[in-house]
């Protein structure tokens, strides 16, 4: 099917839907860190944090949260609703890792008095910089009411899925979220955008410290693949063990069709 591609970033590319105001997401098995400055594949990744990112999407409009998400397509791909993205990442911390112990020297695994929302600034080339509410009010990246709805969004995600993450014996440390516009005529209102997966989330066994995330990859621990479909595992979304297998077919055959 020739597909009109309107955008391929790190870990997706965005094709034109096939009806107005939709997008085609494909989940891409390629993985990067320390803002492209490292590159590699983690075999099946983009298999799982399509599965993975459909449950938790459809788990979050099940409690109001409003988001882009219509319905998985197969495998690799999902249609979503074609929104206008707040070019602000916000990143959701319970517990100290990543870029804020190295930014105010807390040691690693620090529980947070209360969750802490931080905001970046949406740009490969400048590096995805922090930014403060001030930066995004005076550049009007978006509205105080926007801003208001977003941080709201976040705290009732961040309860719901640290939850949904115990219940499965795993602790979540963090995560990044995207918003975006949904247009109404004139009118537009915040929803749930982008993705939710271990590629975007620090996801820790809660008896080992065990990490079941992109920072095995980051920090070349190894078993990346293994990590990606322990969650989907804890999740249902591979209750067999014969699945691994259904995901070590299906690259083979995805990089024969290349």
């Amino acid at each position: 099917m020739n597909r009109r591609k309107i955008y391929e970033g790190k870990a997706k590319i965005l094709y034109e839907g096939p009806e107005p105001g939709t997008i085609i997401q494909y989940f891409k098995d390629d993985a990067t860190a320390f803002n492209a400055e490292k590159k590699g594949t983690i075999n099946g990744k983009g298999v799982i944090n399509n599965r993975i990112s459909e449950h938790v999407f459809t788990r979050l409009s099940q409690i109001g949260i409003p988001t882009h998400f219509v319905r998985r397509l197969n495998m690799r791909e999902q249609l979503v609703k074609q929104v206008e993205i707040v070019p602000i990442e916000v990143i959701v911390r319970n517990v100290a890792a990543g870029s804020l112990t190295k930014r105010l020297g807390v040691e690693e695994g620090t529980t947070l008095p209360h969750t802490l929302l931080e905001y970046c600034y949406k740009d490969d080339a400048l590096g995805d910089p922090l930014i403060a509410e001030e930066h995004i009010a005076c550049f009007n990246w978006a509205t105080q009411d926007e801003m208001q709805d977003i941080a709201a969004m976040a705290i009732r995600i961040n309860d719901f899925m640290s939850g949904m993450f115990a219940a499965i014996g795993i602790r979540l440390i963090d995560f990044k979220l995207e918003f975006g516009r949904l247009f109404d005529g004139d009118f537009s209102r915040i929803i749930l955008a982008d993705e939710i997966s271990p590629d975007g989330c620090r996801l820790w066994d809660m008896e080992t410290n065990e990490k079941l995330d992109k920072d095995r990859f980051r920090r070349d621990l190894g078993g990346e693949e293994e990590a990606y479909q322990e969650v989907a595992r804890r999740l249902g979304l591979l209750p067999e063990e014969s699945d691994a297998d259904v995901l070590d077919m299906e690259h083979h055959r995805a990089k024969k069709g290349k």
